[in-house]
This record gives C-alpha cells, sequence and structure tokens, in this order.
C-alpha cells in the first residue's frame, strides 16, 4: 500500500518541490535584478543632482559680488539651490520624501537657469549624460 500511496502522489510530491525550488531561484533573481536597477536608478539621480551642484557653485563663482538686487536675487536663489542640494539624503534610500526633494530640486534649478537666462537641459541616457547651454 505504501508504494501505491507514493506513485499516486507522485504529482503532488513533485509540483511542492518544483514550486519550492522556483520560488528560491526566483526570489534570488529577483533580489539581483532589484540591486541592479537601484543601482542604476541611484547613479542616474547622484549624476544628476552632482550636475546640479556643480552648475550653481560654478555659477556661484562667477556672478560678480555687487549688490544691485538683481545679483542679489541670483546669488540668493544659487545659494538656496545648494542648500537644498547639500540637505539631499544621498545615504537613506527608504527616505518617503526623496521624490518630493528632488522634485523641488529640479525646480529650483529651473528657476535659477530662467534668472540667468540660461536654456538648460539635463539628459540621462545610455549613451551619455550633458547639461547643454
Amino acid at each position: 500500500a505504501d508504494l501505491f500511496d507514493e506513485i499516486v502522489m507522485a504529482e503532488q510530491r513533485f509540483h511542492g518541490e518544483g514550486y519550492q525550488e522556483g520560488l528560491a531561484e526566483g526570489s534570488h533573481a529577483g533580489m539581483a535584478e532589484g540591486r541592479r536597477c537601484g543601482a542604476l536608478h541611484g547613479a542616474r539621480i547622484g549624476s544628476e543632482i552632482g550636475c546640479y551642484l556643480g552648475f550653481a557653485l560654478t555659477w556661484h563663482c562667477l556672478l560678480p559680488k555687487c549688490t544691485d538686487e538683481k545679483n542679489s536675487k541670483k546669488m540668493k536663489a544659487l545659494d538656496s539651490l545648494i542648500g537644498m542640494i547639500q540637505k539631499f539624503p544621498y545615504e537613506d534610500p527608504t527616505y518617503d520624501k526623496l521624490q518630493e526633494d528632488l522634485e523641488r530640486i529640479r525646480g529650483k534649478f529651473k528657476q535659477v537657469c530662467s534668472m540667468l537666462n540660461i536654456q538648460s537641459d539635463f539628459r540621462i541616457g545610455t549613451e551619455r549624460s550633458s547639461l547643454t547651454f
């Protein structure tokens, strides 16, 4: 009777074993894909933020240190952008307002470009990332 039960229950046993093996393999593959995707997305954000910071620091040095109202507003906007970037939580991927802060930085960058009369186009692609003027 035991041999007969093993034959009858073989399909169910093999199904269960296959499911467990597939689950383990899928979990492993999913973790690897998730890490790769996260690293790629993080690198893109880092590249974008780094470009904004380099842009802001360069213009901060280039603008004359005049006290006229136009340059004063530009300097305040640049200082604000630099401050936002410096406060950005690079090391905390679980930060719940990461996307909101990133959008604020992008908006401030566009505002600064507008104030400086600069057309900006930040592109991230597989071939290159650039900031053009």
